[in-house]
């Protein structure tokens, strides 16, 4: 019984709100790279479209389809990421996944919204949802970078 009594704690009212609202939900029309990311353990998946501008994310786009705590993670992806360079998605990125797996503190603002999701470290099996969009949103960056140089 207490493990579904912490289980409820981690599903708490900021996630859940933070799931119902994700920003910049859907596809983009013509974007510069598309990296579709998938969790084999729970099955979610987040598509990310990106389009980028003098070295920043200027227009950004994602398919959600994962649990609420991967919602939660997109959500808070999504919020952050408009004008941020690809250095700063990856450690973000970095930061939350440290923060995950190995206590670390919360990723730095404007990715600081991932502190709702510290109940999570104690759930291995949720890590992959939760890091889904991030990662996906810094491989596009990448992605569309090497392509603008090519």
């Amino acid at each position: 019984m207490a493990a579904d009594t912490d289980l409820i704690k981690l599903y708490s009212g900021r996630i859940l709100e933070l799931a119902a609202d994700i920003p910049h939900v859907g596809r983009l029309d013509a974007p510069q790279a598309t990296v579709k990311r998938r969790s084999p353990l729970c099955g979610s998946a987040v598509t990310v479209d990106v389009v980028v501008k003098d070295g920043r994310v200027s227009d950004f786009g994602q398919d959600v389809k994962a649990c609420a705590l991967g919602q939660a993670a997109a959500a808070v992806t999504g919020g952050a990421i408009i004008g941020r360079t690809l250095q700063e998605v990856e450690a973000a990125r970095d930061a939350l996944r440290a923060m995950l797996k190995k206590d670390g503190p919360v990723p730095d603002a404007p990715f600081d919204g991932f502190e709702v999701l510290l109940p999570a470290r104690d759930y291995k099996n949720r890590h992959a949802s939760i890091l889904l969009s991030i990662e996906a949103a810094a491989e596009a960056m990448a992605e569309a970078l090497q392509s603008a140089n090519a």
